[in-house]
């Protein structure tokens, strides 16, 4: 097999299309993927983990991709970040205020996407699609725009009593879910919080929050071959060797025919590429 590429891995890149074109990202090397499936690859670790912010050496990867340090002091490791509706900038207690104005301070879309079934998440504007992409979403639809990640996390929490708010991975590999009425789905929940985004509005103020209409739902088609019949799970830290015929990409999953690998939970992992 020859080297195609080696570096820290980062992200993979995508661009909604029909399917999704995917890019692999080594180092400073972005490698195309669609044209991989079906052919025999080997993803080989090098035992080296480098922090994706700092690029300190680490023994070991906090919250996919960083070294403790950094995992302690940036914002964009926060718990918050998982949990938006604790934004915490205007309270004073931001760890990063700069980069809070930056990235919190933006309007956020409230979707509903099906990716393993129906789920409602939130997202900043600049990041649809890509974010449903991520997700391995086949349907989705931006349902309300708002002026902050605080307000988007606690009109998500009113949304969340009626609907999930994670994909589950394994349901989402094994194949399509089942098409679903994603107006329809507007519709119902809409009515359903309806109380709750109508007591936000008053508290954030009535232009915060917009209720987004006329919008058409976003299919979303994936480069897969074949999915799998059962879900193997490959991690570089059990096995530094993946190998086998790339079957598909969906999500940040690479599809093999001996199993999946996330690669963006190993971002900063040192790898090489061969094909």
């Amino acid at each position: 097999m020859n080297v195609i590429a080696s570096g820290i891995v980062r992200k993979m890149r995508s661009r909604l299309d029909r399917p999704v074109v995917y890019g692999a990202r080594l180092g400073d090397n972005e490698i195309a993927l669609n044209p991989l499936i079906d052919k025999q690859l080997k993803l080989i670790f090098s035992g080296s983990i480098y922090c994706v912010h700092c690029n300190r050496k680490t023994n070991k990867s906090f919250n996919q991709g960083y070294c403790y340090p950094c995992f302690q002091k940036l914002a964009q490791c926060d718990s918050c970040i998982i949990n938006p509706e604790r934004c915490h900038l205007q309270q004073g207690t931001c760890r990063e205020p700069a980069w809070g104005e930056k990235y919190c301070m933006q309007d956020h879309i409230v979707y509903l996407a099906n990716s393993s079934g129906l789920k409602v998440g939130i997202t900043r504007a600049t990041q649809v699609p890509t974010r449903w992409i991520d997700q391995g979403a086949t349907q989705a639809l931006a349902i309300m725009r708002v002026r902050s990640r605080l307000q988007s996390g606690t009109l998500e929490m009113a949304f969340k009593q009626h609907v999930a708010d994670k994909t589950n991975w394994r349901d989402m590999l094994k194949g399509k879910p089942n098409e679903l009425d994603m107006a329809g789905e507007r519709e119902r929940l809409l009515n359903l919080c309806e109380e709750d985004i109508r007591e936000l509005a008053a508290r954030f103020g009535f232009f915060a929050i917009s209720i987004l209409k006329g919008i058409d739902p976003v299919s979303i088609d994936y480069p897969v071959k074949t999915y799998p019949e059962k879900i193997t799970s490959l991690n570089f830290d059990k096995e530094p060797v993946v190998f086998g015929t790339l079957k598909g990409i969906k999500g940040q999953y690479l599809i093999f025919d001996s199993g999946v690998i996330n690669l963006r939970r190993f971002s900063g992992y040192e790898v090489e590429l061969q094909a």
